[in-house]
């Protein structure tokens, strides 16, 4: 089984990788793709550094897992990086049989029927979702019910927890000049300062 992980990674941080661990255990999956999005379609792209420096932080953060991989397959996309599209792209590079389990957020499956073609989405592949301290249980559990219920969406709630990093904060801190050290993997804290990014 194929875990996907998509994400703006401006940088990868901690929770990240944490999450991701912990959900490749508890699901038994194979491997983890994670994929550094080119142009994420919600995100405000003047915020969030260059694609090759995403790219190369989310390498240098993943290379000691060797269940952990990242792919520049949006990256070689023009145009918004819009899941669907990974989702078909990896079904045809791995073949149609392949089980591909998308990891996301609570946040995420709670506006999951505002992504672009969702209901394609779901057919796709199933959900694993990772709690998270600014989506109550509540309405994530009313989220899933409804996209079970209504779409046949497969769906997997995670026992764990995301943790409360946050790439913003840690954007912010580097611009205030404070330190990342035990938020981020010491390779992209080295990373960061080497190209002096987010100042």
């Amino acid at each position: 089984m194929l875990g996907v992980f998509g994400g703006t990674f401006s940088p990868i941080h901690y929770g990240h990788l944490m999450i991701c661990e912990a959900i490749r255990e508890e699901f038994g999956l194979d491997r983890i793709l994670f994929v550094p999005a080119q142009i994420p379609p919600h995100k405000d792209i003047n915020r969030v550094a260059e694609a090759e420096h995403r790219l190369e932080m989310t390498r240098l953060a993943i290379m000691d897992n060797p269940f952990f991989e990242v792919s520049d397959i949006e990256m070689k996309r023009e145009g918004a990086s819009y899941t669907v599209d990974t989702l078909l792209a990896f079904k045809a590079l791995y073949g149609p049989e392949t089980q591909l389990s998308l990891i996301v957020g609570a946040d995420s499956i709670v506006q999951l029927t505002s992504w672009r073609r969702f209901e394609e989405i779901i057919r796709l592949c199933r959900f694993i979702v990772a709690r998270r301290p600014d989506t109550s249980d509540d309405v994530l559990d009313k989220a899933i019910d409804h996209l079970v219920s209504d779409y046949g969406a497969v769906i997997k709630k995670s026992k764990a927890v995301a943790m409360p990093y946050s790439s913003t904060e840690i954007r912010e801190r580097v611009s205030s000049g404070l330190s990342i050290r035990y938020r981020v993997p010491p390779c992209v804290e080295h990373y960061i300062q080497e190209h002096r990014l987010y100042r």
